[in-house]
């Protein structure tokens, strides 16, 4: 049987040291405003698909179209 040496965690001492990654590049799309119209429904982070001769919401359904 295993002897309890009453530390559970093994040779841990504390947390580990923060690495510093660079941050996603998707949040580069909300600050500019690159991606297009968002939803009015879906409100801010939801963005509209173009296709043609509308937009369209993947989420809610919502469908703009644009005039010739």
């Amino acid at each position: 049987m295993a002897s309890k040496t009453g530390s559970s965690g093994g040779d841990r001492e504390g947390k580990k040291p923060h690495k510093n990654k660079p941050t996603s590049k998707k949040w580069e799309h909300y600050k500019d405003g690159k991606k297009g119209k968002t939803c009015p429904r879906c409100g801010a982070g939801t963005f509209l698909a173009n296709h043609g001769d509308r937009s369209h919401c993947g989420r809610c359904s919502y469908t703009e179209f644009t005039k010739k």
